[in-house]
């Protein structure tokens, strides 16, 4: 325990130390993804909002719904579910598409998947600010259980984060991942009940969708927001572990092959 104490420790000290090329791959990030469209940074926005829009039209309006506040619902998943694919998909390239700086400067390769984990979560925030707008306009209550949603966000930066961590490292390893993981992705998807309810499935069908992680978090958006209830203390541990095993497994990959990255890259 006090060795993995002093080296989350150490990490923070190193991030410290290299803070200014931090923030510099953060703005680098961030403005990298949109760089040379003619709408630039407004596509964080209008990105999400055009998706939901063609979610809502296709399973809305064409195959019709029975679900209270759907709008909200469907938000609520697509929110969720984008940050994670964006984070996670950026994290990664982290390593490769920066093995030209982390060759030839001896600074910690986790500092590049950091960087692109925050740009995500900028867009993640953009995007929560507009969810908060369609929330008030669909006139749901503001309630101190609003609060309680920070818990979720930092469970899935986390989560993200130690995903980042070890897609990367099996991305150096074996180049075929970003196909795999696009796979994977689309299957999570479907898995993260984002445009359909899981209420007519039997009980112990619904208690296997907790088993995916995204849906984990994205039922704890809705039970806040559309049914403001708090979920149950199991459910708060549950969405602890989740991200605790995967930032957990992500480090000690890092750390075990930490130096066998570069001869990979």
């Amino acid at each position: 325990m006090t060795n993995r104490k002093d080296g989350i420790n150490l990490m923070f000290q190193k991030l410290k130390k290299h803070q200014f090329l931090f923030e510099e791959l953060v703005k680098r990030d961030f403005t990298k993804k949109y760089k040379r469209t003619v709408l630039g940074m407004a596509w964080s926005i209008l990105s999400p909002l055009l998706n939901l829009l063609i979610m809502w039209m296709v399973f809305n309006t064409f195959f019709g719904n029975n679900v209270n506040h759907y709008v909200i619902y469907l938000f609520a998943g697509q929110l969720v579910f984008s940050y994670f694919g964006d984070a996670t998909s950026m994290g990664m390239n982290s390593l490769l598409g920066n093995s030209a700086i982390f060759t030839k400067i001896n600074i910690p390769k986790y500092l590049f998947l950091f960087s692109q984990n925050i740009s995500s979560l900028i867009n993640f925030g953009l995007t929560l600010v507009i969810f908060f707008i369609f929330v008030a306009a669909e006139g749901l209550p503001f309630t101190w259980k609003f609060l309680l949603l920070f818990y979720p966000i930092v469970c899935l930066v986390i989560f993200n984060t130690g995903l980042g961590l070890i897609l990367s490292a099996m991305q150096v390893f074996f180049r075929d991942m970003q196909y795999l993981w696009g796979i994977l992705t689309q299957l999570i998807m479907w898995m993260s009940a984002i445009f359909y309810t899981i209420d007519n499935y039997s009980y112990t069908v619904q208690c296997a969708f907790l088993l995916n992680p995204v849906y984990l978090y994205i039922r704890y958006f809705r039970k806040i927001v559309i049914d403001s209830d708090i979920p149950t203390p199991q459910f708060h541990l549950l969405a602890a572990a989740y991200a605790l095993i995967a930032f957990g497994v992500g480090c000690w990959m890092y750390k075990k092959y930490n130096h066998e990255f570069l001869y990979y890259v």
